[in-house]
């Protein structure tokens, strides 16, 4: 009987069909996920003025998004891992598809609130499971890349919203850009057909003959035998994807860690994303509409991904977003001082590099950090207790705009919890790291390989 090592093949893969297969729909699936999660922000003027209701309820409104995500975050992370990734990703792209449309034809800020709650758990539901789908496929030289590559579609997401927003709601009212959100629910049979399900449910459910399959598109060096036998990496091997495999093996510590630093991180993208606007118009900025800081930091955090991506594949993750973490809480802080406006730019794309660029960097690390087994688990809870500093943030940078502190205190209200983060990132112990356990295994994989 031979043994094949599915994690280990993985690992040394050559890039073929689908490895961009699962990028492709992982990516596309980001950028509808950040379409809806922005579409609120832009039709909300529209909204207030239609419904007639005042900022608090506005507010009210617009973070019932946030309270569905902290739940779909956990709640799918979680089960993921004991459905399949596939049909979770499947059923979390229906659910807010079709909510986000519902929300169109909301008459009452109770209806439209109880509609992005639900759309919000289907938007926090899907980001653990793509995120660890496209670690669990992708060759380990080119894990960071393609992670952080496929995640950018959530800033792509984000300024589409932000192109044809405008457009689409002075033509035809605001409800048209959540109806038009509605439309990738078309595309769940498809995903279903061509997204391949994940490893470890795989050789749970012990379809020998679907693994074969599965490993012989992985790695078409791989010639199926009669006798083979599908297994994991030692580290892989958990027999049940719980929350307290978070803890085992020594990974409390850094599991807690890892909150910590997404807390931050989401801390800040969310603060940016409520009050950027504001705060430079306070300062006396002329850059035209909210659309310019849209695009800007969006663009930048384009960049973030994708470069800090491409940078943890060359040098070591955790270092890079150390880095990350600490251009944020430079960039952020002197966002607060009197500059031309072109150096403000830059200081906005930067920002925006180092903030949603960085937590894309920081959910890809711990993709790479926990087992497969609970890579799912592992993401949705980081997210989804992360997901609270997202809450709090516009509330809390609210109260202290409301007490007419000086511009440059309330920038690193923002900024310097930064260091947080870094410090955080500092104290996971890569020992524990699944990716670091799992070295040995690769060349094991391509001697297997190589044997036929």
């Amino acid at each position: 009987m031979r043994e094949i090592d599915l994690h280990a093949l993985a690992e040394e893969a050559k890039l073929n069909s689908l490895h961009y297969i699962v990028l492709v729909w992982c990516a596309l699936i980001i950028v509808f996920d950040g379409y809806d999660l922005a579409v609120a922000g832009i039709a909300l003027p529209s909204i207030m003025k239609e419904m007639g209701v005042n900022p608090a309820k506005a507010g009210f409104m617009v973070s019932s998004a946030l309270f569905g995500m902290m739940f779909g975050n956990i709640v799918f992370g979680t089960v993921a891992d004991r459905i399949g990734r596939r049909w979770a990703i499947a059923i979390c792209l229906a659910m807010f598809s079709v909510f986000t449309a519902l929300a169109g034809f909301a008459s009452t800020p109770l209806e439209f609130g109880a509609a992005r709650f639900i759309a919000g758990i289907g938007i926090g539901g899907v980001m653990p499971n793509v995120i660890a789908q496209m670690t669990e496929y992708a060759p380990r030289r080119l894990r960071s890349t393609m992670v952080t590559l496929m995640f950018s579609g959530y800033s792509v997401g984000g300024m589409l919203a932000a192109v044809l927003g405008k457009g689409m709601i002075e033509r035809f009212g605001w409800s048209s850009v959540f109806v038009a959100a509605g439309m990738p629910v078309l595309l769940v049979p498809l995903l279903l057909r061509w997204m391949p399900e994940s490893l470890p449910f795989l050789v749970r459910q012990g379809n020998v003959d679907k693994l074969a399959q599965v490993a012989r598109r992985v790695d078409p060096r791989y010639q199926p035998r009669a006798n083979d036998r599908f297994v994991l990496s030692r580290l892989e091997q958990t027999s049940k994807a719980s929350i307290g495999q978070l803890f085992a093996d020594g990974r409390g510590f850094s599991t807690v860690m890892f909150w910590i630093g997404t807390f931050v991180c989401l801390f800040m993208v969310y603060a940016l994303s409520s009050w950027l606007t504001k705060l430079m118009a306070t300062a006396g900025y002329s850059l035209g509409s909210a659309l310019t800081f849209v695009l800007v930091l969006n663009f930048g955090a384009m960049i973030g991904a994708i470069g800090g991506g491409w940078l943890a594949d060359k040098l070591h993750i955790k270092y890079v977003l150390m880095s990350m973490y600490l251009l944020a809480a430079v960039s952020i802080a002197l966002l607060g001082y009197k500059m031309p406006t072109a150096v403000l730019f830059v200081l906005v794309g930067l920002a925006g590099a180092s903030t949603i660029g960085t937590q894309i960097v920081n959910s890809a690390y711990a993709g790479q950090f926990y087992p497969m087994a609970v890579r799912s688990t592992g993401i949705g809870w980081a997210l989804g207790v992360g997901r609270s500093g997202a809450i709090l943030a516009p509330i809390l940078i609210g109260i202290l705009v409301g007490m007419g502190l000086p511009l440059q205190q309330n920038f690193m209200a923002i900024g310097l919890p930064a260091l947080i983060a870094a410090a955080s990132v500092a104290l996971i112990d890569h020992r524990r790291s699944a990716s670091h356990h799992t070295e040995p295994s690769v060349a094991e994989a391509t001697q297997q390989v190589a044997r036929g």
